[in-house]
């Protein structure tokens, strides 16, 4: 494994990035290789980042700053920022320069999750490393099962009219099919989509709040497919072309992103980054009504790992399952909360359905057999 390589030789470094993306990098590395020791975080500015970060000074990052660029210097900022930052580091004579990309952060989380999963004495299981020739050993290759499926499936891919131009090309897969979220809130009609989430039984008019949670609740209440999934226009899970064989062969009920990882926990990070009151609401619904569910979700919330994006796919019952028991919960917490002025806030039951789905899947942890894949995000 390259990446492990170069991690092996690195003693100390700074990151630049003093934000949850720099947090999630070193809670990689302080577990999967405590010999690496952070020197400094660098940020552009110090106005609104913290002084330090466990005791680790965090310094404005300018052509004055006192550092040794012989020290790798790691960068864990969005990346839309990748080249400038580059290009300032390299200015400053830093030679060693380790953008996170996605596959670097798909690496450490996957390194993470399976440590911590052994740890817990939990199987780790990814849908590409799982086999289904064992079944057919005179066959010489997947390809040759091509026409031997027998569920029926489809992943939705959910679109919307406010989606930006993708810079990266995408070939949507056959498995795939678009469908246009808050159709009610537009006369417009994207023409790549088969499906739309206003026709029959549908929550098309919350899309403002619920996001893609309106694809999931029209998926819950009209599609025929054995196997069912939901993905974005720009966020895809990475699956083998023979997936759903793997998944039947295997007998894998559902495929979940690989965990999230998020410091210091869970609770903690949603309060960083949202409104608390919705957090609240949600959990005193739990205790009120779920008292059981209200005690797994204290446990999942004291903890590090979540389902993200609301991506998954998984059997059509499992999913009538999950959503009768998650949108009665959203609707509740909506109810008490109502709507907020700022637009990405005003998201919460998209955000909060992450960590539901987290701890659904917990609950049910003994019940489904669930394999995980990466994902991708498109610029």
């Amino acid at each position: 494994m390259k990446y492990d390589k170069v991690f092996q030789t690195i003693g100390k470094v700074y990151i630049v990035g003093a934000c949850s993306r720099a947090k999630t990098l070193v809670g990689y590395l302080e577990f999967l290789y405590p010999h690496i020791h952070v020197e400094n975080y660098l940020v552009d500015t110090l106005e609104g980042n913290e002084d330090n970060i466990k005791g680790v000074e965090v310094i404005q990052f300018n052509e004055k700053m006192q550092v040794c660029n012989t020290y790798p210097a790691f960068i864990a900022t969005k990346g839309i920022y990748h080249a400038v930052i580059t290009k300032q580091l390299t200015d400053l004579g830093f030679t060693q320069i380790i953008p996170i990309t996605p596959e670097v952060d798909n690496f450490l989380k996957n390194e993470y999750v399976k440590r911590i999963f052994e740890k817990n004495a939990r199987v780790f299981l990814k849908i590409e490393q799982l086999d289904c020739i064992q079944k057919y050993p005179t066959l010489k290759g997947y390809n040759d099962l091509e026409h031997t499926e027998y569920a029926s499936s489809c992943i939705y891919m959910a679109k919307s009219i406010y989606d930006k131009p993708l810079q990266t090309e995408y070939l949507m897969p056959n498995y795939e099919s678009a469908i246009q979220v808050g159709t009610s809130l537009t006369t417009q009609r994207l023409e790549n989509c088969r499906f739309f989430d206003n026709e029959g039984d549908n929550i098309s008019d919350k899309n403002r709040q619920y996001c893609e949670l309106t694809g999931m609740y029209w998926i819950w209440k009209h599609a025929s497919e054995d196997i069912v999934g939901l993905s974005h226009y720009r966020r895809h899970f990475i699956l083998p072309g023979d997936w759903l064989r793997r998944m039947e062969y295997n007998g894998v009920d559902v495929i979940l992103p690989v965990p999230t990882y998020v410091q210091p926990n869970i609770e903690k990070n949603y309060c960083e980054r949202h409104d608390t009151d919705e957090l609240e609401c949600m959990l005193s619904y739990l205790k009120n009504q779920k008292k059981d569910d209200y005690q797994i979700a204290k446990k999942v919330f004291e903890g590090n790992l979540y389902y993200p994006c609301n991506m998954f796919i998984m059997k059509k019952e499992i999913l009538y399952s999950l959503c009768e028991w998650l949108f009665p919960i959203l609707d509740a917490v909506t109810k008490e909360c109502g709507i907020k002025e700022d637009v990405y806030l005003n998201r919460y039951p998209g955000f909060l359905s992450e960590r539901l789905i987290t701890i659904f899947f917990t609950k049910h942890s003994d019940k489904y057999r669930i394999a995980f894949a990466d994902k991708t995000f498109l610029s």
